[in-house]
């Protein structure tokens, strides 16, 4: 069994269709602030980067006359519950065992409560540690996923993450060579 790579699961064709309407800037920024939060929570942090890497992809912009209409998104979103399972699929592309790509999905279907009827749900680590890092990075009005990057400079913060995470496990560190 593989056990793929934050840059291979960045560069992974359905990511990056998907990521990019929920924004890349926003994805690499959850990610590292989930590094950071995991290790207070006890939490592996590849697990937490994976799931924060991801956890918005099932975002499907929702304009009326040309307009982002965040009452619209708010009223009809599910884009966890469709992000849940898009990671799944590409998770298990890559080789992810099953397991880790299930705990990482329901970390992503939970990381917000947007589609849910009021109340509280009891989080597990792993889903609190996602939940925390995506508001780390939120902005008004949603523009946390209007920020641009540019390809090489994702992919860089991309490797230097999955180093960090090798780093903290005692493993070795991967070299860009491309």
């Amino acid at each position: 069994m593989h056990k793929p790579t934050l840059l291979e699961i960045f560069n992974h064709p359905k990511t990056q269709k998907y990521i990019q309407r929920s924004g890349v800037v926003h994805a690499i920024a959850s990610s590292y602030h989930a590094f950071k939060i995991a290790q207070r929570f006890g939490v592996d942090p590849e697990l937490a980067c994976k799931a924060a890497l991801l956890h918005d992809i099932g975002h499907y912009t929702w304009y009326r006359d040309g307009e982002w209409d965040f009452e619209l998104y708010k009223a009809n979103d599910i884009h966890a519950i469709k992000g849940a399972e898009r990671a799944h699929k590409i998770l298990i592309q890559l080789g992810e065992k099953r397991e880790t790509a299930k705990e990482i999905s329901l970390a992503i279907l939970l990381h917000t409560d947007s589609y849910l009827p009021q109340g509280s749900l009891h989080l597990s680590p792993l889903q609190k540690v996602v939940k925390l890092a995506d508001e780390a990075d939120e902005e008004p009005n949603g523009n946390h996923h209007y920020r641009t990057i540019v390809h090489d400079k994702a992919v860089e913060l991309i490797l230097k993450l999955d180093n960090k995470i090798q780093e903290s496990k005692g493993e070795k560190t991967f070299q860009q060579t491309s």
